[in-house]
């Protein structure tokens, strides 16, 4: 099982650099952010744009891997995210995956002007804006006319340093989305079910054993091995606190890396945020009995 850590882009750049040079030496394997232009309760408060920030982490690291959890075609468009990712890629020496995901509904939804889609069209857009992204990343010339999005004679050269492209990690936890994973994905992230009204450890778990069996059903129609799909659970969107001590933390991790999970990504905590409580030593902490 690998560990990750998830930062949010919202402190001054000495100190994020600090914060994922120390967590790299603390041999984590892998450091991600969200991609928004402004998130949630930090709606008025600094928030800086995930690519150059990972940019900026990539060249203040040499090891640890670097990657959006999750980028959305909410305000980004797949041909200048190829593009920034393609260089990205190349900047961090092959360190990157670029996770995806459909997009919510808040501030990002809107942000252009535009009135927020549908559920439906959210869905149908993600497809489209996953297939494209993986045509664009593979191919150094691309073209595509669809219901979304338009590419004209789109250059990427030269090309992903990982071949035959950098990993794409789907997020997904309806039937629609987990068949795009396996279809497309190089990995699947989940935390759960999001519209469930029970968050318990224990719905929780059945959920994600559903949406993992439903995954692997996918993979079987398509002629795929679903454990070629790395698997990432992302902590922290339901009732279980697993950073409240090494000893939850490490039966948590045990518990999913049973249900076939390869990887567990946390949030680091942050003194101050109403959210993200827990006692910043814990990182150490699981760092030093799990790494």
């Amino acid at each position: 099982m690998r560990i990750g850590v998830l930062l949010l882009p919202a402190d001054p750049w000495p100190q994020s650099v600090a914060r994922a040079r120390h967590l790299e030496a603390l041999g984590y394997a892998h450091l991600w952010t969200y991609d928004h232009l402004s998130w949630r309760r930090y709606r008025d408060l600094p928030w800086h744009a995930s690519i150059p920030w990972l940019t900026g982490l990539a060249a203040a690291t040499s090891r640890v891997r670097l990657g959006t959890m999750v980028t959305s075609p909410n305000f980004r468009h797949p041909a200048t995210l190829a593009k920034d990712a393609m260089t990205l890629d190349h900047i961090c020496g092959g360190r990157l995956t670029l996770g995806v995901g459909a997009g919510g509904t808040g501030f990002d939804a809107t942000v252009l002007g535009g009135p927020a889609p549908t559920p439906r069209e959210r869905s149908e857009r993600f497809t489209e804006f996953v297939e494209v992204l993986d045509g664009l990343l593979r191919e150094p010339a691309y073209n595509h006319r669809g219901t979304y999005y338009t590419v004209d004679e789109a250059r990427m050269i030269p090309g992903c340093v990982q071949r035959p492209r950098l990993p794409l990690a789907v997020a997904a936890a309806g039937p629609k989305a987990l068949s795009l994973a396996a279809r497309i994905g190089d990995a699947w992230i989940t935390y759960g079910d999001p519209n469930a009204t029970d968050q318990s450890a224990a719905a929780t778990e059945a959920a994600v054993r559903n949406q993992a069996a439903i995954l692997d059903e996918r993979c079987a129609a398509l002629g795929r091995d679903p454990a070629s799909l790395d698997r990432y659970f992302l902590v922290g969107s339901t009732e279980e606190r697993p950073l409240a001590s090494v000893d939850a933390f490490e039966d948590f991790v045990g518990r999913y890396e049973r249900l076939g999970f390869t990887d567990v990504v946390f949030h680091d905590p942050r003194p101050g945020d109403p959210v993200l409580t827990e006692d910043p030593e814990i990182v150490d902490a699981i760092a030093e009995r799990l790494l």
